[in-house]
């Protein structure tokens, strides 16, 4: 298969590797993209090994938590400029969907475009935004969140680029103003952070099994003898941990104490059992889109 100057320039965004090494690794995996940054990983190259964001379209995320904290909705919209997501035009019409999506909870995007108000429906006013700004306009993706037992909290980051929501169930009545604060802290965590779960054991298998891999092989190709890999390859899986299971990372705000720290104290000084049981981080250059 050749390889194209566009595939090369790419890869080296991502990885910073050397455009010779990123040749070379996609020659070797085929073309295959995620397996030519694991090639240049094993192979020692310089490359950043937390997974780059995509350049996004435009557009806005929005966030509504409702029903005294137990409901949540989160919503993504996208245009092709900037200049268009901070128009009034798309920012009314990102509000107006949410509003129909807070009142229809629809369960996907094609129902969210087929509910109306005032006679006015998604679906027409989508198309009329889209005559009258001249730019493609779509709603991507949304997520709403209901708990029983427990508080639900939001946060938009400056720009209204990236929205997170997070929920704890287990939040005695009693204590849930003293935890809202805490619970914000840490969306505001998962913004700033990234992680990929709240706990170890919630990490794809498949990931798990690739890093320890990717691991032995660097230690390999530095001498280290065989029968220690392991081992070595388990230290750096710890490591791997910390950065990117929510529960285990470092508070930002504070980076003597972890996340999991934040909980347990509250939960030891108010006798309480809250857990973090759920997040959604939605960006606009996401890839999980």
């Amino acid at each position: 298969m050749e390889v194209t100057a566009n595939q090369v320039k790419e890869l080296r965004e991502k990885t910073g590797a050397g455009m010779m090494d990123c040749k070379k690794a996609l020659a070797e995996s085929g073309g295959d993209f995620e397996k030519a940054v694991e090639i240049l990983r094993k192979k020692g190259a310089s490359v950043a090994a937390k997974r780059a964001e995509r350049t996004a379209n435009e557009g806005i995320v929005l966030t509504s938590v409702f029903n005294g904290g137990k409901s949540a909705a989160i919503l993504e919209v996208n245009c092709e400029t900037d200049f268009v997501a901070k128009s009034d035009d798309f920012i009314n019409f990102s509000n107006f969907v949410m509003d129909l999506l807070l009142s229809g909870k629809p369960a996907d995007v094609p129902a969210l475009l087929q509910l109306s108000k005032d006679g006015k429906s998604v679906a027409d006013e989508l198309n009329t935004l889209i005559g009258k700004i001249g730019e493609k306009i779509e709603i991507s993706r949304f997520a709403m969140d209901n708990t029983s037992n427990g508080e639900i909290v939001d946060y938009i980051h400056m720009g209204s680029k990236l929205g997170v929501l997070v929920e704890a169930e287990n939040v005695p009545a009693a204590n849930a103003e003293e935890f809202k604060p805490i619970l914000k802290d840490i969306a505001m965590q998962v913004a700033a952070m990234r992680p990929i779960s709240i706990y170890r054991d919630e990490v794809d298998k498949t990931l798990i099994e690739k890093e320890v891999e990717i691991y032995k092989e660097i230690a390999r190709k530095e001498g280290k003898p065989e029968q220690i890999l392991e081992k070595i390859a388990l230290g750096k899986l710890n490591k791997f941990y910390e950065e990117n299971c929510l529960f285990e990372q470092a508070f930002v705000k504070d980076n003597t104490k972890k996340v999991s720290g934040l909980v347990e104290e509250f939960n030891k000084k108010n006798s309480a059992q809250a857990k973090l049981v759920k997040f959604r981080r939605f960006h606009l250059s996401d890839e999980n889109k």
